[in-house]
């Protein structure tokens, strides 16, 4: 009984979860917080009582902003169509909306249909809250902020997954500049089990997607992070992870000695308020309350910081480790750079017989892409695909396509590393004759 309790609360609403708001194609990511305000299309709430529910369920916000589940519809007689719901209101404007429609009565049966559900969308007081997944999270941020995912659309994040070889246990090169979505997208699939190192431009990565899939504590620990900008120099095996900044600190050590050198005396010596400060301090004995709540406050800060160095480069460091062995298992690419420089770097990380997939908004970087790796060699099954998606309604007697859709999905280019065979002497093979031909000549030969 104990076992399909926990196997139950899995999928039942708690507090602390991140979830997905979803009122007909409209989403939105939300963490569950008591007693905080969430505002929704255009209509704010409390998330309070859906603590406890089932996913997936449909909630009517009352008065007060207070969510109550939805009562499932019966279609059994006319008394329990009366008791389905509790408050009328919506649908008594939706039926004076008709009542005052000059044109309603002069609409076709279909074009009633749409009329009135487009208005019952309009003054609905419903929302229904979804778990995360990848699916969700890709139609949320291509419907309302494509730009930040660059304009991946989720069929095609699909195939990335499928065209990576995405699966648990594996070691995964993800570079990404969609918000986390891509880096979420590989996690999940993953399932909490592998390798995921993300390699990221800047200062720092950005994981604001990842929050909003919820993950569980223990996703977080195959995760690892590695700067695009030291990929050269751990090729080259000049990269040193035992320093605090290894970019940095070289520079550091060559300035401040001229900087110290180039100090005024007065400089060095202090400011007069702080030469008056320690002298006044200094001459009876006592202590300045202000003065020392300053120093512990300089003294916390300097050491947060140093935390924080040495943490960097522990995570530097485990990333350089698991570079080191060149033995990745994948690599995935969605990025607004260029892509050319990024692959051809991060590609030297896989083992033989790898895939790969780049994901570009234009063809012309993957063409560059494509071009760059068949002169290079050590590819193969080189393809660069777009995707074409298009919704259909499913009605009786009025199937079929969605006027309106996406214009383009982006386009991917995949692949498969090989190891190059330099055992074999430039001249041993005739140049411009097939095996099976110089196969025949030795034969006849002898």
């Amino acid at each position: 009984m104990a076992d399909n309790v926990d196997e139950d609360s899995q999928y039942r609403i708690k507090e602390g979860d991140y979830v997905v708001l979803k009122r007909g194609d409209v989403f939105k990511a939300v963490q569950i917080q008591l007693k905080k305000k969430v505002i929704f299309e255009k209509q704010w709430f409390f998330l309070d009582k859906a603590v406890g529910q089932l996913y997936s369920s449909t909630f009517e916000i009352v008065s007060g902003g207070i969510l109550q589940p939805l009562k499932p519809k019966h279609t059994e007689g006319p008394a329990d169509a009366k008791e389905a719901g509790t408050d009328n209101r919506n649908i008594e404007i939706i039926q004076q909306l008709i009542e005052n429609s000059s044109t309603f009565r002069d609409k076709t049966e279909y074009a009633q249909d749409k009329y009135i559900k487009k208005k019952k969308k309009k003054y609905e007081n419903t929302v229904t809250i979804l778990k995360p997944s990848c699916r969700i999270l890709a139609m949320m941020y291509h419907g309302r902020e494509p730009g930040k995912i660059c304009h991946l659309r989720y069929d095609t994040l699909a195939q990335m997954l499928t065209l990576g070889n995405i699966h648990a246990g594996s070691k995964v090169l993800v570079f990404e500049t969609c918000a986390g979505l891509v880096l979420g997208s590989v996690m999940e699939r993953m399932g909490g089990y592998g390798s995921v190192i993300q390699m990221y431009p800047g200062g720092g990565p950005v994981r604001a997607g990842v929050e909003s899939f919820g993950f569980p504590e223990h996703f977080h620990d195959m995760l690892h992070e590695f700067p695009i900008c030291h990929v050269s120099a751990l090729l080259a095996g000049t990269l040193d992870t035992t320093a605090k900044d290894p970019s940095a600190d070289s520079k550091k050590s060559d300035t401040s000695a001229e900087e110290e050198q180039n100090q005024p005396e007065a400089e060095r010596r202090g400011s007069p308020e702080e030469q008056s400060m320690e002298t006044s301090t200094g001459a009876d004995g006592s202590h300045d309350p202000e003065k020392d709540e300053r120093e512990k406050l300089k003294e916390a800060r300097a050491q947060g910081k140093k935390v924080k160095q040495e943490e960097k480069r522990k995570k530097l460091a485990a990333a350089a480790a698991l570079l080191e062995g060149r033995n990745a298992d994948g690599l995935v690419i969605a990025s607004r750079f260029h892509p050319c420089p990024v692959l051809m770097g991060l590609l030297k990380f896989l083992s033989p017989s790898r895939p790969f997939v780049v994901y570009s908004q234009y063809k012309e970087a993957l063409i560059e892409c494509y071009t760059k790796l068949k002169d290079h060699g050590g590819t193969v099954n080189l393809r660069l695909t777009d995707t074409w998606l298009r919704h259909y309604q499913v009605l009786p007697n009025r199937t079929h396509p969605v006027l309106l859709m996406s214009g383009g999905g982006g386009y991917l280019l995949s692949g498969t590393t090989v190891a190059a065979d330099c055992s074999k002497p430039a001249g041993s093979q005739q140049a411009g004759e097939p095996a099976a031909k110089r196969l025949k000549l030795t034969d006849t030969e002898g």
